[in-house]
């Protein structure tokens, strides 16, 4: 058989691996490419997917990175039936028509901008409302340990990967030439002993182990310890009469958060005067969703609701449904908490609530999950004094807090915790799902703990798997190795800058409102030379 490795290939993001076998062509998970411009580009990449020879999807989890391009492979010919489990083909639901919404606004901003411009507008959004609506037909859903065949010589069972709702690690079975391999694909990891979501199940056997390595080279706080910076932030916002900001995923991260804001008001220490937005009508609607599949928390908070205690309810919770209500949040003066999407900072509200507080020395912003290179979130946290916001420079002036204890994704040791319980000696083990410095520091502790074979692949290689044997094709295109050529870049703009320098006279010879035009864009210039010395 081979896999191809369409996404979440040293990245984080845009997790697709396509398996074909001598009966049947089909891949796990389907995931937009989030970051740079650069791994976004991928997006319009169909090519490599073949959508129409596809025969089924199987999808570890709702998160858009991980089934985001399912719309896009509806559109472009694919028709066969997607696999998830129940809560995960509800989230669907929800969170690819949020997703087709975003597109179409911001294809419709791009136009706009294009027209004030004078220049031809014709952006397009990477898919429509309409192609979301059609793949809800062909989501098929199964409970955790059913064992089912969606094709002659394929069986998979879902286990709980204790990430979020009804996310999935994949046991995948496949029978060819007489022989049976065993593949599992773990989704991502989540964290034990995390709020609302019950442990990872242990897996026992394998032949090859595709694994997420998001945190592969380092550890998060424990859990009081998160919550004590949790209520840190509040008390430093509150005191200076500012806002706290929290860019949080709508699924699962707001529930924990609400959670932790629930034990933070037991132990006195949320203000009973300052209010918890929640900002993300599609936050909204997932949390009810989690309601309604009580049986898949953990045992700990299915006590907490038969005794009627809802953590997900604050008495002083206030849900933003409609654009007004999210433009009256920055309208009010008082301290406030606000929870809103998306949580890299690269669409939606949260743009808005940063636009208004970044750059305030009293607020704070509290980042509770993983920035993936290249977005607004992963800018603020490495450092950056400006980030650019509606084609404005704001000033990065609030406290910025990085709590990872509230991840969903399992830190190196529980990584390494869950590896241990698999016993297959000869078992081969790919990292995914991970930026490559992560999965390096990871596959070094794994060669040397378990003295297992450990493979990085690269975006768009394929490899053919054998039983018992290594793997014996390992392709790498031309495609995935070359990156951008810099330094053709830097010496044309020399070039362009020597060419202006040398034109001084003549532009100092221009009305004073030329020259103040000129001065903008030179330090537009500026500034964008800082973002690159700042990356370097």
């Amino acid at each position: 058989m081979k896999i191809k490795f369409l996404g979440a290939a040293r990245t984080v993001t845009g997790s697709c691996f396509v398996i074909e076998t001598d009966k049947t062509r089909f891949a796990i998970d389907c995931g937009m490419h989030q970051g740079s411009n650069q791994i976004e580009k991928r997006n319009l990449e169909i090519t490599p997917y073949e959508p129409k020879k596809i025969e089924f999807f199987i999808i570890t989890h709702a998160h858009i990175d991980h089934s985001g391009l399912l719309p896009r492979m509806v559109q472009n010919g694919f028709h066969g039936p997607i696999y998830a489990t129940e809560p995960t083909g509800d989230l669907l639901k929800i969170l690819l028509l949020d997703s087709a919404h975003i597109q179409e606004v911001e294809a419709t901003g791009r136009n706009k901008r294009l027209q004030r411009s004078g220049m031809k507008a014709d952006a397009a959004p990477l898919y429509m409302t309409k192609d979301a609506e059609a793949v809800m037909p062909l989501v098929k859903t199964r409970k955790y340990d059913e064992m089912f065949s969606p094709a002659p010589g394929i069986s998979i069972r879902f286990q709980d990967a204790g990430h979020i709702l009804g996310a999935a690690i994949v046991e995948l079975f496949i029978e060819e030439n007489g022989e049976t391999v065993k593949l599992v694909f773990s989704g991502d990891i989540g964290r034990p002993n995390q709020l609302l979501m019950k442990d990872p199940s242990s897996v026992h056997q394998a032949d090859f182990l595709f694994m997420e390595s998001t945190y592969g080279n380092r550890n998060h706080k424990g859990e009081q310890e998160s919550l004590e910076e949790l209520a840190e932030a509040v008390r430093y916002s509150y005191n200076n009469g500012e806002k706290v900001i929290i860019p949080a995923f709508a699924v699962e991260r707001t529930q924990e958060i609400l959670y932790s804001l629930h034990l933070l008001m037991r132990e006195g220490k949320l203000p009973k005067d300052m209010p918890v937005y929640l900002d993300s009508p599609l936050a909204i609607k997932a949390t009810e969703i989690f309601r309604r599949f009580k049986s898949y928390l953990d045992r700990e908070t299915q006590i907490l609701l038969r005794a009627g205690e809802d953590p997900l309810r604050l008495p002083n919770l206030k849900m933003s449904t409609s654009t007004a209500d999210s433009i009256r949040i920055n309208e009010t003066q008082e301290p406030a908490i606000v929870i809103s999407a998306s949580g890299m900072c690269n669409a939606g509200r949260i743009k808005h609530h940063l636009r208004h507080n970044l750059w305030r020395p009293g607020a704070s912003v509290v980042f509770v999950g993983f920035q993936a290179e290249g977005t607004p979130g992963r800018k603020i946290v490495d450092g950056a004094k400006n980030i650019r916001i509606f084609n404005e420079d704001i000033a990065v002036a609030a406290k910025v807090f990085t709590i990872n204890g509230f991840s969903a994704h399992a830190g190196q040791n529980q990584l390494l915790e869950w590896l241990k319980d698999f016993q297959t000696k000869d078992m081969q083990v790919f990292l995914v799902h991970g930026e490559l410095s992560a999965q390096e520091h990871l596959a070094s502790l794994i060669r040397d703990q378990f003295g297992l074979t450990v493979t990085i692949p690269e975006y768009l290689e394929e490899i053919q798997l054998k039983t018992g044997r290594q793997f014996e094709e390992f392709k790498v295109p031309a495609a995935a190795t070359t990156g951008v050529n810099l330094p053709p870049l830097f010496a044309d703009l020399k070039t362009k800058l020597d060419d202006v320098s040398g034109k001084m006279g003549k532009l100092q010879t221009l009305s004073a409102s030329q020259q103040a035009e000129i001065a903008e864009l030179i330090k537009q210039a500026a500034v964008n030379i800082d973002r690159i010395k700042n990356r370097s």
